[in-house]
């Protein structure tokens, strides 16, 4: 007997890569085994010259696959060179480096990924040539006069549940055909690695309703809200203490941190951080309670508890998770430690 693998990678499209994958058939006695590594042409996923255009795949994580059920398994692979090093388009190994560093810490995330999906070129709901009603009754709504997409969208929840992966919950958002799923919270590996997964089986599961979805920060020009990818973080001493909360926020608007993270948060981004729709500007740091006009919200009920999380606002729905949550860590982490609240 034999099961199939899919094998899935992130390639290094620019500015903002995409996912690959392809099937491979093994034997019973891989089962509960380490699954093998595999490879691919790199000269087709802007990842190798045809000269030289062998790539490597390395299992990551896996999980069963929902879509053909079964024995069958999503397997989310890093690419390495044929020398065994990470390539340079392998963002997860800076990321595990940054984790392992301040495993100390705990630090846990819980990333909202907002899509928005397009049917025949126009976003979904979206009368060809036109446009719909004002933004406003969209949100978290019910009904077909203002919901578009949610059996996509029960389909992917389920999907992603069936592969046991951190899906916390869903929500419709403030344009018609725009979503939210939120994975987490977990540690920066994990959180990263499923929401990578999530976003394959986003993809996949629209194929069947013949649907594209797309992470476009932007997917709209005007007075429409952009799609962000909204990232929620913690440490021990954070979920423990509030002066921790200060130090970290404090921390993400010294010097030259505020760019250093907003040049990294996803192609376009200056798009979506305009200042309005719930953004603040892009060249602009600032942090607040209960203030989605902020860079960082600090929760209402983490003021008043004494103790939490914050949210950084500013990623965009196409930023790397790798990328995000590494940078989050070692600027939080790094100042929480100098500041021995840790």
């Amino acid at each position: 007997m034999s099961f199939k693998a899919e094998y899935i990678w992130i390639d290094g499209t620019e500015p903002t890569a995409k996912l690959r994958s392809k099937t491979k058939i093994l034997t019973d006695d891989a089962k509960g085994a380490e699954l093998p590594i595999w490879g691919f042409d790199g000269s087709s996923t802007n990842q190798a010259k045809g000269h030289a255009s062998d790539c490597v795949l390395k299992p990551v994580f896996v999980c069963p696959d929902p879509i053909r059920g079964g024995d069958d398994v999503l397997v989310l692979c890093e690419v390495l060179n044929t020398d065994m090093t990470p390539h340079e388009s392998n963002t997860r190994a800076a990321l595990a480096e940054v984790a392992e560093r301040f495993a100390a810490q705990e630090p846990i995330f819980g990333i909202e990924q907002e899509y928005t999906f397009f049917k025949d070129a126009y976003p979904l709901g979206f009368p060809k040539g036109g446009f719909p009603a004002p933004q406003g009754g969209y949100y978290c709504g019910v009904g077909s006069d203002e919901i578009f997409g949610r059996d996509v969208v029960e389909a992917h929840l389920e999907n992603c549940l069936k592969a046991g992966l951190g899906i916390s919950g869903i929500n419709a958002e403030v344009m018609p055909g725009q979503w939210e799923f939120q994975v987490g919270p977990l540690a920066p590996l994990e959180v990263a690695d499923q929401l990578w997964v999530a976003r394959w089986l986003l993809y996949r599961t629209a194929e069947d309703f013949d649907i594209a979805a797309t992470l476009d920060p932007k997917p709209v020009k005007g007075d429409w809200n952009g799609a962000g990818a909204h990232t929620n973080f913690s440490t021990r001493a954070m979920r423990e203490g509030y002066d921790a909360i200060i130090t970290a926020c404090e921390a993400l608007g010294e010097g030259s941190k505020p760019l250093d993270h907003v040049k990294n948060y996803g192609a376009g981004i200056d798009d979506r951080l305009t200042g309005l729709h719930e953004t603040a500007p892009w060249d602009k740091y600032s942090y607040g309670v209960s203030d989605r006009g902020a860079s960082v919200r600090i929760p209402w009920q983490v003021e008043k508890d004494g103790k939490g999380y914050i949210e950084d606002r500013r990623p965009n729905a196409n930023v790397d998770p790798y990328v995000v949550t590494r940078l989050l860590v070692d600027t939080c982490c790094t100042a929480l430690e100098k500041a021995g609240q840790v």
